[in-house]
């Protein structure tokens, strides 16, 4: 049973714009000169990490980079004083990485007219051809808050025991040098800081793979996709932020959007099973008859909840694992058992009366946490590319435990008869601690802008409202929506180079507001139109 669910994309156009030469202060009669208020332009340093690097379409590269928020910021600044802007620039547009000539991570994605697919090709950058910084955008994917200030963490050598990062090791100023360290030596007048998103974000996006470290206050201890623990979160942004101001620089920090409202948790339904499909379809009634003798169980069991039945009139849901549930696997198996009929039930698949105790601990194994998916559990972008395929580890441990081949890939359909690891669900539980975590993280963020009268961007209710119905951006309407929505990239978690020019207009409201800068009179702000949603496939 083999069933290929597509995202149900139509093509856009939308190609890279850098901005216009036409943003200039107002002219006329009636012009407004652009000033920069009590702010200093004249050094500017962006600390953060993907959101700031740049990152897009699942990559890191040079023209994602040019389309950042930093460096739209810096174009602005520009006209008020400020000084060059540097960026770590990528070896090329393919956006994958080497690490010794090894391919560390992905290319960028780009839309093939029915979905996203990877770029062919062997990227150029390489990790260890280190190019020292450092930069004005100090923006590094993947750290999270307490990495800014480890020293070694742009170190090669560390690099090859997971205890660094590929991105900052290419531009680290030093092996033993830090991320903030470097972001002080160039002695920054401004700074923009819009980070910790990483420390929900990597937990989110693997599906809950990893612990929320509330209450553990050793960051060394941590896992990659861990959640950080808020005293944690708290001391190392504190720190971070007294030492960019040390030297008097004024900034802006922006909180931590709800990551569960982006579209790599939106866009894969919950019942994406169409009975019309014809993989799927026709195996409907022996699918209800096989869950038919497991749902009696959950029901002598007081699991109700747990019944599987798959409608013939109208999707369904996919089948998931849910580790939160207690593991009945052992009740399942003594029930079946003890049943006089189930022998007779597995002789339809052609099994004697014989494999009966060791088909009914399989089917403990594998629906001892089981449950249909409901519309409280967000499928990850990802699962589209496995539902309805068969998983060919379960085929293996199928067939070592007697199964035949032919039957064993019967029962490793997923999201089917093989219920979806946790990997492809963020549960209830576990958007609970997501939103426990973000929640924690934005009022400690919010705080210390607040007491230290610096600027700053709710991007946590922009989002939110991007999410929710949409927000304007000059003619064209910002939405959450995967590549149609304006705001989001091929990735379904960073912005398009138009979502990033949003951003970089409401830091510098938010500069306006809190500095006297004129930014929007002045009419400097970025243009929707200048910036594209959709990286063309060749790119210089």
């Amino acid at each position: 049973m083999k069933i290929n669910y597509k995202w149900l994309l139509l093509l856009a156009f939308g190609f890279i714009a850098c901005d216009s030469d036409d943003d200039m202060s107002s002219e006329g009669p009636d012009a407004v000169m652009l000033t920069s208020g009590e702010a200093d332009f004249s050094t500017y340093v962006a600390v953060g990490s993907s959101l700031s690097a740049g990152y897009s379409d699942g990559a890191l590269f040079i023209a994602s980079q040019i389309n950042s928020f930093p460096n739209i910021l810096a174009s602005k600044f520009q006209m008020a004083g400020g000084g060059a802007f540097t960026q770590p620039l990528m070896g090329d547009n393919l956006g994958g990485m080497l690490v010794g000539g090894n391919q560390l991570l992905e290319n960028r994605l780009f839309f093939n007219g029915e979905l996203p697919e990877r770029l062919p090709g062997t990227p150029t950058t390489e990790a260890t051809n280190v190019m020292p910084g450092p930069y004005n955008n100090m923006g590094i994917t993947g750290a999270k808050i307490f990495h800014l200030g480890v020293e070694g963490y742009g170190s090669s050598a560390a690099l090859s025991v997971g205890a660094a990062n590929p991105y900052y090791v290419r531009m680290a100023s030093s092996p033993g040098a830090s991320v903030i360290g470097d972001a002080l030596s160039l002695a920054p007048t401004f700074f923009t800081l819009w980070a910790g998103s990483d420390d929900v974000l990597s937990y989110a996006v693997s599906g809950g793979i990893g612990e929320d470290q509330a209450g553990n206050f050793n960051p060394e201890t941590y896992g990659s996709n861990d959640i950080t623990d808020p005293a944690v979160f708290s001391q190392a942004f504190s720190g971070i932020l007294t030492l960019l101001m040390s030297n008097g620089a004024k900034g802006v920090v922006a909180n931590i959007p709800d990551v569960t409202a982006l579209p790599y948790f939106t866009t894969v339904p919950h019942a994406p099973l169409d009975p019309t499909n014809e993989d799927f379809g026709p195996q409907i009634p022996l699918l209800n008859t096989i869950f038919g003798a497991l749902n009696q169980i959950f029901v002598a069991l007081g699991e109700g909840e747990r019944a599987v039945v798959f409608s013939e009139t109208s999707a369904s849901p996919v089948v998931i694992k849910d580790e939160s549930l207690t593991d009945i696997s052992a009740q399942i198996e003594a029930a079946l058992n003890a049943s006089e009929t189930f022998p007779q039930f597995i002789a339809q698949f052609g099994l004697p009366p014989e494999a009966a105790p060791g088909v009914a601990n399989l089917l403990g194994l594998m629906y001892g946490q089981s449950r249909q998916a409901t519309e409280a559990d967000l499928l990850v972008l990802t699962s589209s590319s496995v539902i309805g395929e068969v998983n060919t580890a379960a085929v293996q441990f199928l067939i070592s435990r007697g199964l035949s081949q032919e039957l064993a890939a019967q029962f490793s359909v997923e999201g089917i008869t093989y219920p979806l690891d946790d990997g492809w669900v963020l549960l209830p539980s576990e958007q609970n601690e997501i939103k426990t975590a973000t929640t924690a993280f934005n009022t400690t963020i919010e705080s210390l802008a607040s007491q230290n009268g610096l600027a700053f961007v709710d991007a946590h209710a922009l989002m939110n409202e991007v999410a929710s119905g949409g927000l304007p951006f000059d003619e064209f309407t910002l939405n959450s929506s995967l590549v149609f929505g304006n705001t989001f990239s091929l990735d379904g978690v960073h912005p398009t180079a138009r979502g990033y020019a949003f951003i970089a207009n409401q830091f510098m409201l938010a500069i306006d507001a809190a500095y006297g800068s004129n930014f929007e009179e002045a009419g400097v702000l970025a243009k929707a139109g200048d910036y594209g949603t959709m990286y063309p496939v060749e790119l210089p």
